[in-house]
């Protein structure tokens, strides 16, 4: 996790210093009663909460503008984590693979912590082999590349502020991966999470939506669904709520 948290942030700094503190090191204590590691980071006096749209959309779309995959593909070099979780990173160039692979490692983990249920399994089944095709394999089709873009993979106001001296944004505690751009958004579509409206306007005057534009929503309720995956892991009494969002409501539910 450790190694995980430090590679992450690291490649962040390898293209915007300035938009993370200073990643130091990562190890393990040699003396310890139990296997214990740690992470340094450059100490910065900062406000957290959600930063200025403007100046955190700018500097969060051209992260994803100039970024740069270095296998070409969606992954990351080693594995990452989102909270405890533990995140697939092996490299593959189709994007629709890749996320279904992501989300159905998360979805078999919050089985395993909140119970099987019959209903929510099988149509989670026509999520993955109905939906995800439907919405995702349109990026990559008639000619259209979608580049693998360096996202953070777990922005929220909580690994977010604004340094007090300069009042430039930053952020911490990343999960990264190479993924398309879009992604990092589905978290904000989370009603407990403040980034919100405002935030995904200015992201979107700096980053457009990916061709088919008039997919847009759809994508980024498909995004959303790891982050409530994620938070119906780290909190099972919302698993009843989390598992309704996953039936045919998803679809029918449209903006």
């Amino acid at each position: 996790m450790m190694q995980g948290e430090y590679s992450s942030m690291k490649e962040i700094e390898s293209y915007m210093p300035s938009f993370v503190p200073r990643p130091y090191a990562w190890g393990q204590f040699k003396v310890a009663p139990v296997p214990t590691y740690f992470f340094l980071l450059e100490f910065l006096d900062i406000t957290t909460g959600a930063p200025d749209p403007v100046r955190f959309c700018s500097q969060l779309a051209e992260l994803h503008r100039m970024s740069e995959s270095p296998s070409g593909k969606f992954g990351f070099a080693l594995t990452t984590c989102h909270g405890p979780n533990s995140q697939y990173t092996e490299w593959h160039d189709h994007w629709r693979v890749y996320f279904s692979r992501l989300l159905e490692q998360f979805f078999y983990r919050e089985v395993l912590c909140n119970g099987p249920d019959d209903e929510y399994e099988e149509e989670f089944e026509v999520l993955k082999d109905q939906t995800i095709p439907l919405i995702l394999d349109p990026l990559q089709q008639d000619g259209r590349v979608l580049k693998p873009s360096l996202i953070h993979g777990d922005l929220w106001e909580e690994n977010a502020g604004t340094e007090l001296s300069t009042d430039r944004p930053v952020v911490f505690d990343a999960a990264a991966l190479y993924a398309h751009n879009e992604f990092e958004l589905g978290m904000w579509r989370r009603d407990i999470v403040r980034f919100g409206k405002a935030h995904t306007r200015q992201y979107l005057r700096f980053m457009p939506p990916s061709e088919p534009k008039q997919q847009w929503d759809d994508r980024n309720r498909l995004y959303s669904i790891k982050y409530d995956l994620a938070h119906s892991i780290a909190l099972p009494a919302t698993c009843e709520t989390q598992r309704q969002l996953y039936g045919p409501a998803f679809l029918a539910d449209r903006d």
